[in-house]
């Protein structure tokens, strides 16, 4: 499911010829062949660790620990990935770029209307409604006290619209002045790779010291909102947690197994 996600979400955005997508899909099933037998059995233990845990207190520590390794895992499919993207980047035609380019403009008005638009007591509703139905898929319902706790969390959150805005607008631009070089600079396959590699990078690890801060500041607040809410659940959400990650764990396991 993650790389066939992954291959519509690149073609939707570049629309592939031929070459291109034959390409792609056979580098996809090679790199699924390897998250099966290498990824999942980890994700799977995780999950694992993760339904003992269930019924402990957590702290914000432990799921900023535990945030961190989840993002490495997430990205280990990205790197995979980075020789395809590499051989194919030269190849893409002006026309091809200027559709990814539509498609950003298309995903920033749907995401300007979700979050920017509005008063602030609309916008602070539809993120705390996200986070409930967040919380909801692994608790099960959540109490009054217990959406008063996210409500509280979101009034107190460092999150800005116009903050994550100016980001994504950076990484498209990014993206799409890199694809732009490499069609017109005949790369090697090692430069195209180092162009690749480093606008991932860029991606992954933005290059502006002040929205590194900012993201790292939420990342904390969500680690202590989450631990907030996690210590109050009852028995009755506490089981729904273990089953639901034990129903991850055998999805994980049954995937792993598969061929």
């Amino acid at each position: 499911m993650l790389f066939r996600s992954t291959y519509w979400w690149l073609d939707r955005y570049f629309d592939f010829d031929t070459a291109q997508d034959d390409r792609l899909q056979a580098d996809l099933q090679t790199a699924l062949d390897w998250h099966r037998k290498e990824e999942l059995p980890l994700l799977a233990l995780q999950l694992n660790r993760l339904q003992g845990d269930a019924a402990k207190p957590a702290t914000p520590e432990q799921l900023c620990g535990l945030y961190t390794t989840l993002r490495e895992r997430a990205e280990a499919p990205l790197k995979r990935l980075l020789p395809t993207m590499a051989a194919i980047a030269p190849t893409l035609q002006g026309a091809q770029l200027e559709h990814a380019a539509r498609q950003f403009d298309k995903r920033n008005r749907e995401w300007r209307e979700e979050w920017m638009d509005g008063t602030p007591g609309e916008r602070a509703e539809r993120r705390t409604k996200q986070l409930v139905d967040r919380a909801e898929s692994f608790y099960g319902s959540l109490d009054s006290s217990q959406r008063s706790l996210i409500s509280a969390f979101v009034t107190a959150s460092s999150f800005d619209a116009a903050t994550q805005y100016r980001e994504t607008q950076r990484r498209q631009q990014d993206t799409l002045q890199t694809l732009r070089g490499l069609t017109v600079s005949a790369p090697t396959p090692e430069q195209a790779q180092a162009e690749v590699r480093a606008l991932l990078d860029r991606t992954l690890n933005p290059p502006d010291p002040a929205y590194r801060q900012y993201r790292d500041r939420l990342v904390t607040e969500d680690c202590a909102g989450f631990a907030a809410l996690h210590n109050s659940i009852n028995n009755r959400q506490r089981s729904k947690l273990i089953d639901t990650l034990r129903a991850y764990e055998n999805d994980a396991r049954a995937l792993a197994a598969s061929r």
